[in-house]
């Protein structure tokens, strides 16, 4: 919230910002002293009040935001007509948001609809059983689950890896909160850290996959960082973690037919994506488009091949897994999209970056954005970012990614795993929990940054 209050005071100490902001790269109007314009911040301010109080207030965080969204593009609109060309900078501004956000709506939609239909089959059901019944330690668990987060979280999002890892800590260890508690902590570093090496882990990282600013196999010159963010707290919180072993627990799921080979699809999937980027250059939802008909197809043999095949064909419809997709997640996202542009295109993102990326410097202001990620949402603060398109180098464009990847990591509410946790522990982790551990993240997050700086620069 302090960066929404430096930008409200910006507004009042920059009234002469409109001409230099049709200079910028893009053309915006420039209007941003105007009081309808000053009404779109103020009222986005209150739709992502709303958004960061969702645990308390029960309301989900898609409602406010795409409010938001339909104002501020009634403002923007109205702002455009006392312009001269404002009507022109408006549509192609309006184009423009809806062709990012459709590239990766079609991209995350897909992922979903994979993960939905290996759910479904069992696989992270069987995965999580398997970990109960080995008769681990309450520490070979707390490290187990972490590295576990930390490598799945690269294919499947940091969310959906988080909720996995939680189920297994709660089945073994559910009456002992110190421990839950530690180790849920535990699990959202792991997830965010993983996340941020893979264009597939975090939104944020498969924005600046598609954006063009990184491209696939850069990625991994932030493994090591990312390895540094997670070990450093886990290695401190490790030492508050009993050493005592829990009664095994006797648990067998079984995979249901299909499950293994939805595994490879999906992997295959992703290697189509990448490949219609590198070697064709075309933009990577395609190739995940083209990858779902794989599965639309395996589920049309599955259907046909079953021997129970009148009650699979209701069981494993693949329609129910896009249906089950989390759409509240990609409303949201569609809701900051607009939001961000809509005030973009008045003027406002074209002050940021030159406060902040001209004013401070692009390590400065990458590193405050990684910070300003753990208290609002990192989808805005680099959608945000991507939309200033600041001058900075390829290991700053790598830096930031890094950042606001794991600075979520910082604060329970900073990232969609840490909320998610949060409703899963039953109040076994908090806010306040985890906010006791926050020096040893951010002892992580410094040393991730310092790693990055000598490998990469």
């Amino acid at each position: 919230m302090k960066a929404f209050m430096f930008l409200l005071l910006s507004l009042l100490t920059v009234p002469a910002f409109a001409s230099s902001a049709e200079g910028a790269s893009s053309p915006v109007l420039g209007l941003i002293t105007s009081p309808l314009a000053i009404f779109g911040v103020i009222f986005f301010v209150i739709a992502y009040v709303l958004v960061i109080a969702e645990e308390f207030i029960h309301l989900r965080k898609s409602k406010p935001v795409l409010l938001a969204a339909g104002v501020i593009w009634i403002l923007v609109a109205i702002l455009g007509n006392t312009v001269e060309g404002g009507k022109e900078i408006v549509g192609v501004a309006l184009d423009h948001n809806l062709l990012e956000f459709s590239a990766l709506l079609l991209f995350l939609l897909t992922a979903m609809v994979y993960v939905n239909a290996l759910t479904e089959r069992n696989v992270f059901e069987a995965l999580r059983a398997y970990l109960v019944g080995k008769g681990l330690s309450y520490r070979q668990l707390f490290w187990i689950t972490g590295i576990l987060a930390f490598f799945i979280s690269p294919i499947a999002d940091n969310l959906t890896t988080a909720l996995l890892m939680g189920a297994v800590v709660l089945a073994v260890g559910g009456d002992r909160p110190k421990f839950v508690s530690v180790a849920f902590i535990n699990i959202v570093i792991a997830a965010n850290a993983g996340g941020a090496f893979s264009p597939f882990g975090d939104i944020t990282t498969l924005m600046v996959w598609q954006s063009g600013h990184v491209n696939f196999a850069e990625f991994f010159n932030l493994f090591i960082p990312s390895v540094v963010n997670f070990i450093i707290p886990a290695a401190i919180m490790s030492f508050a973690v009993p050493n005592e072993t829990p009664k095994a627990i006797d648990e067998v799921v079984e995979v249901k037919r299909g499950g293994f080979v939805i595994i490879g699809l999906f992997l295959a999937t992703i290697a189509t994506a990448v490949s219609f980027e590198q070697f064709l250059h075309l933009k990577p939802f395609l190739g995940m488009m083209t990858g779902l008909s794989y599965l639309f197809f395996f589920a049309y043999y599955i259907k046909r091949t079953d021997k129970k095949f009148s009650q699979d064909i209701t069981q494993f419809d693949i329609f129910n897994k896009v249906a089950k997709a989390e759409w509240d997640t990609l409303l949201f996202f569609f809701g900051v999209i607009f939001c961000v542009g809509g005030l973009g295109t008045i003027g406002y993102l074209a002050l940021v970056s030159d406060i902040m990326y001209n004013g401070w410097g692009p390590m400065t202001a990458n590193i405050v954005a990684g910070l300003l990620s753990a208290v609002v949402d990192n989808i805005p603060v680099m959608f945000a970012i991507l939309s200033m398109s600041p001058e900075m180098s390829h290991e700053h464009w790598l830096l930031v990614t890094l950042t606001a990847g794991v600075g979520g990591s910082l604060l329970s509410v900073g990232s969609a795993a840490g909320v998610a946790l949060m409703g899963q522990s039953k109040g076994l982790y908090t806010f306040f929990s985890h906010l006791k551990w926050s020096w040893a993240i951010a002892l992580g997050y410094g040393a991730s940054i310092y790693a990055h700086y000598l490998i990469n620069f």
